[in-house]
């Protein structure tokens, strides 16, 4: 028995000082900021609809619209027809002007 309480000793001894070590310090990591949210509105057929008609208030109305935007392009460029006609026969191009969108040449696309 004589034997046993020495080495009982020594481990516990052991284990006592393996738990008064300092955790290391953690090290500092780099924040990355978050991607600012993009409120602008998609250009899509409703939208040119209603920049078409504010901005040239005396063409006919667009009957149909298709706008296509690369990824992160300040520019779309749509193809639209007016009145009665279903077909895509007009260019236009929007651009993107303090967060919102407006066409690029309004003079020219006016007077289709």
């Amino acid at each position: 028995m004589k034997k046993f309480a020495p080495l009982s000793l020594l481990s516990v001894l052991a284990l006592a000082a393996c738990g008064s070590e300092p955790a290391p310090a953690p090290e500092p990591t780099e924040t990355v900021a978050p991607e600012p949210v993009s409120t602008l509105a998609p250009a899509d057929e409703a939208l040119f609809k209603e920049l078409f008609a504010e901005t040239c208030p005396d063409a006919e109305p667009v009957n149909t619209a298709v706008c296509r935007r690369a990824m992160g392009a300040d520019t779309a460029s749509c193809e639209f027809g007016l009145g009665d006609d279903e077909f895509l026969r007009n260019d236009a191009t929007l651009s993107v002007v303090d967060d919102g969108w407006v066409l690029s040449d309004p003079e020219t696309v006016c007077s289709l």
